[in-house]
Parts: structure tokens; sequence; C-alpha cells
């Protein structure tokens, strides 16, 4: 734990970001949340930063063709949907008419 500012908060040092957050005691609502300073780019080296960025690319790569596939896989579902919502207005009577609101009350 970090040190008590007073008896009403806590804050706290996250030992993996460094982030600062200050929580009520009572409730345990985080109050303020301080994120750590970043890091320039200046601590790194050349090749670190350029394997950083195909790092990046390769995630967005990634993401992008699990969007792709969910797209794919959507148009199939609402195709299903709509047959399967087809075959239920076929088989439905058609001599009932619709449920209007107002008669129900």
């Amino acid at each position: 734990m970090g040190s008590v500012s007073d008896n009403s908060k806590w804050t706290v040092l996250c030992p993996d970001c460094a982030t600062e957050i200050i929580i009520d005691r009572s409730t345990g609502a985080v109050l303020h949340h301080k994120p750590a300073p970043q890091k320039s780019g200046a601590e790194k080296d050349f090749d670190a930063l350029l394997a950083d960025i195909d790092a990046s690319k390769t995630r967005a790569n990634d993401i992008f063709q699990q969007e792709v596939s969910a797209l794919k896989d959507k148009d199939r579902l609402l195709e299903e949907k709509f047959r399967e919502a087809l075959k239920r207005v076929e088989s439905e009577p058609e001599d009932e008419p619709p449920v209007r609101p107002w008669d129900l009350d």
C-alpha cells in the first residue's frame, strides 16, 4: 500500500505500472487515477523501437483479420435468421389480423 494521505483516503501505487490511485476508504471508490509518466523513445535503441512497431503492426493485422471473419460470420447469421423468419411467416395463418397495441387496453 502507498501512504495514507488522511483518514478517509488511501493512495496506492501500482507495482507493475507505477500508476497512482486515490481510493475512498469507506466506499472503496476510486477518487482519482493518475497514470504514470510515459517513457520516451530515448531510452530504447533503434532496433527495439523497430521491433515495437513491427509488433504493433502484427497486432493490428490480427485484430483486422478477426473483424473480417466476424463480418463474414455476421452475414451468414443474418441470412439464417432471415430464412427462419420467412419460414415462420409462411407457416402462420393469414386470416388473423395482427394484434394492435390499442386493442390490448
